[in-house]
């Protein structure tokens, strides 16, 4: 295990100063992280960076510092204090799951691995970080920064999706019974800040000697990856009614489906083209601008168009007084489509 040992011992130098971490030298004298922490920051940080969750991770455990205290919040409360975060079927199962481990589990997240997979929203990864950082388990942990090292350390060229399995058997001979948890987070720290996807910084690296990679002079051309395809674009109306006492006009989403269970502007399906479907009859007025926001599947332009009205019954969703309004509640595609009517609205 001399590569392990080398890399724990970069670690113990360089390792980065997360909220949710327990330094290198507490863990060594048998200190572990809270589970809580480590679970949620896994959650936050599937497909989401480093210094996008720092900042959510302090409000959630602020303001819900145990799983019991997240477990007995009010969905709408949650999913408002996840807004902007994106991928919100994450907060989601957030609920379920610290619903599950208060009453199923007294509070206590399980230690295991596969216990850890019969929680929602815990798949393979998020299982093995937790079983490992949390608990010091020697799980094999592979996210797409260890992916890539692996791939430069061992020169695969095996394009990604279909390398998992191989880089993840090579992750797995590299993983110590000892340190497991220091080691995963290692191997991403590792990742994030001297094998980067771009320019890597192979003279500082600890792995640089063994690196075959940079032996061959391929590091900077891996992971290979499959061609993407490309992204279809949808298009929508957002309409945002405001009522002459300053009420907003607002929605829930259904909880499945894209943005669900977040508050958002009414209007249709997005399709090939935006179909007008107004909430209530008023004098719409269209913006000069779009919204536009990318998705994972694909790309989207909405029109906004916008009426101040009376004390009209709307079709769909409901007024919000001003004072319980926030727009930092909306997802980022609506909260955009609001900027556009503020501006308007400070025009005017």
């Amino acid at each position: 295990m001399e590569l392990s040992d080398a890399l724990l011992g970069w670690y113990d130098t360089h390792a980065r100063a997360l909220p949710w971490r327990v330094p290198p030298d507490e863990s060594r004298v048998g200190m572990l992280p809270d589970p809580y922490h480590i679970w949620l920051s896994e959650v936050m940080l599937q497909q989401t960076t480093v210094t996008a969750v720092v900042k959510y991770f302090h409000a959630f455990t602020t303001r819900w510092p145990t799983v019991h205290d997240l477990a007995a919040a009010k969905d709408a409360e949650v999913m408002g204090q996840w807004a902007g975060l994106g991928y919100y079927a994450r907060a989601r199962n957030l609920l379920k799951c610290a619903r599950m481990v208060v009453a199923d589990h007294g509070g206590v997240f399980p230690e295991t691995r596969d216990g850890l997979l019969s929680l929602p929203g815990i798949g393979p990864y998020t299982a093995a970080a937790i079983a490992a950082i949390a608990y010091g388990h020697s799980e094999t942990v592979v996210d797409g920064n260890i992916e890539r090292v692996m791939a430069r350390l061992y020169d695969v060229h095996t394009p990604l999706p279909v390398a998992k399995p191989e880089l993840t058997a090579l992750a797995a001979i590299l993983t110590p019974q000892d340190r497991a948890g220091d080691y995963a987070q290692a191997v991403m720290d590792l990742g994030a800040t001297i094998c980067t996807p771009k320019s890597p910084a192979c003279g500082l690296c600890p792995w640089s000697s063994a690196c075959k990679a940079r032996v061959n002079g391929t590091a900077a051309d891996l992971p290979k990856r499959a061609p993407k395809t490309r992204k279809p674009t949808r298009y929508g109306i957002a309409y945002i009614a405001r009522r002459n006492d300053g009420a907003w006009l607002l929605e829930r989403r259904p909880d499945k489906g894209l943005l669900g269970g977040m508050l958002g502007w009414p209007g249709a399906e997005w399709g090939a083209k935006p179909i007008a479907q107004p909430p209530l009859n008023a004098d719409w007025q269209t913006l000069p601008a779009e919204v536009r926001h990318t998705f994972t599947h694909f790309h989207l332009r909405l029109t906004v168009q916008m009426a101040t009205v009376a004390d009209e019954t709307p079709d769909t969703g409901q007024f919000l007084p001003a004072d319980q309004f926030s727009p930092d509640d909306l997802p980022t595609v609506m909260r955009k489509a609001y900027d556009l009517a503020k501006d308007r609205l400070i025009a005017d």
